[in-house]
């Protein structure tokens, strides 16, 4: 993954995007951990700025959906408070057209 977002740039991503799927609330957090992981490994080496621009989307778009349930967003920094707030977007990680195909492949 390189060209003009540096690898600097995508690696503070994976970081981030990591760090939050770290405390996502979810019984599948440890595969939802390596799926990310998994991911950016096979688009390691991604040199088409344009499949490039839209793995990063997807990367992006996936940081916003993890911090969404962050506690100190979902409580406006008052971590104490009973307060909680959450928006839900319908399909927010609709699958890439080929998944199925690299599912298979990569079996």
């Amino acid at each position: 993954m390189s060209t003009s977002v540096g690898r600097k740039e995508i690696l503070s991503l994976y970081k981030k995007i990591l760090r939050s799927a770290q405390t996502y609330p979810s019984k599948r957090r440890a595969h939802i951990y390596e799926a990310i992981r998994e991911d950016f490994r096979e688009n390691m080496d991604l040199d088409d700025p344009v499949k490039l621009q839209r793995q990063l989307g997807v990367a992006f778009k996936g940081l916003e959906q993890l911090r969404q349930f962050d506690v100190h967003k979902m409580t406006k920094g008052k971590p104490n408070s009973a307060s909680w707030e959450v928006h839900m977007e319908q399909n927010p990680m609709p699958k890439p057209a080929d998944y199925d195909e690299r599912k298979k492949s990569n079996s």
